[in-house]
């Protein structure tokens, strides 16, 4: 363990399962203080007791779609353990359907989770970072931020927004010490944009930990120099 990450304190959006999960995990194990985030209050207490509960891990439920919530739970996180280091906007939804079949609901939902949140969180945690003079934001977007399919159209948009969301924001505060990466996976082996339990298990597919992993190493990067994209595929998809 490295002492870089000791007693940090890392808010993760969508941290009661799949990436999250993963990452709020990874941070712990590197001495990091924790808080989460999810939709249910009770898969947010349920992740936090499977954590390790205790004092270095809280969480709340919270809908990242609105505003007024995020400016609460980053408070919250703030106010739990005394300031804010790392944010890692992570909670994401997936409905894929051909423009002429996505409602206006479903796209309102899927902009708002995937893209919204991510300037709800990050317009509330910088001037925490500032305050403790600097910080890292982590933004988990897709490939599907760079290369659109069909049916991805509401997933697509927000995946692109999320990438130059997160471009015009790293030039913004540089030079407050506060540093910002956008990491995009491939195709990833958790249930996300499925039904739960509906597939098997795929192995070349990326993990979830691969993703942490991801999260760990760009945090331990030189201080002088930034990763600030990172794409991250399976090294042996099947053959087509």
């Amino acid at each position: 363990m490295s002492k870089e990450l000791q007693d940090k304190i890392a808010l993760v959006t969508g941290g009661t399962r799949g990436i999250g999960r993963a990452v709020a995990q990874a941070l712990l194990a590197e001495g990091a203080q924790v808080f989460i985030c999810g939709r249910d209050a009770a898969a947010v207490r349920k992740a936090v007791e499977a954590l390790g509960g205790g004092g270095r891990v809280d969480g709340a439920a919270a809908d990242v779609r609105r505003y007024e919530e995020c400016r609460s739970v980053v408070a919250r996180a703030a106010e739990r353990f005394g300031g804010l280091d790392i944010l890692v906007n992570n909670a994401g939804i997936g409905i894929f359907k051909p423009v002429d079949q996505l409602t206006p609901e479903d796209w309102a939902s899927t902009i708002e989770t995937n893209l919204s949140a991510v300037f709800y969180c990050s317009r509330e945690a910088v001037p925490l970072m500032r305050r403790r003079g600097g910080g890292y934001i982590f933004n988990i977007s897709s490939l599907a931020g760079v290369n659109a399919f069909a049916g991805g159209a509401a997933y697509n948009a927000s995946k692109y927004g999320v990438n130059g969301f997160s471009e015009a924001m790293m030039q913004d505060v540089r030079n407050d010490n506060i540093r910002v990466s956008y990491i995009m996976p491939g195709s990833v082996d958790t249930d996300f944009g499925a039904d739960p339990g509906a597939k098997a298990k795929e192995a070349w597919k990326l993990t979830a930990e691969d993703i942490a992993k991801a999260v760990v190493d760009l945090y331990h990067y030189p201080r002088g120099s930034l990763a600030s994209r990172i794409e991250l595929r399976p090294a042996r998809p099947p053959r087509k």
